[in-house]
């Protein structure tokens, strides 16, 4: 009996060392993965979308004034 108990245990700690080593891999590969995407991202010059709203608005309002100063330019031709 005392032998199956030992058994027991060395198979309980082997499962247990298992477990917390699983969760090490699991979370290093996180770290993995997650590093590969910010660098893909930093190769791909992304910007945030705060960053494009930004200059979303610039673009329209640019846009907006070209599209005045052609207006205007048709009406001084016109006279």
């Amino acid at each position: 009996m005392e032998k199956y108990n030992k058994l027991l245990r060395n198979i309980a700690e082997l499962v247990e060392k298992g477990l917390f080593a699983s969760k090490d891999l699991k979370k290093e590969l996180d770290d993995i993965v997650k590093t590969k995407i910010e660098n893909m991202a930093d190769k791909l010059d992304l910007v945030s979308r705060e960053e494009f709203e930004v200059q979303k608005k610039i673009v329209e309002k640019l846009q907006k004034e070209i599209v005045s100063l052609k207006n205007k330019k048709k009406s001084t031709k016109v006279k």
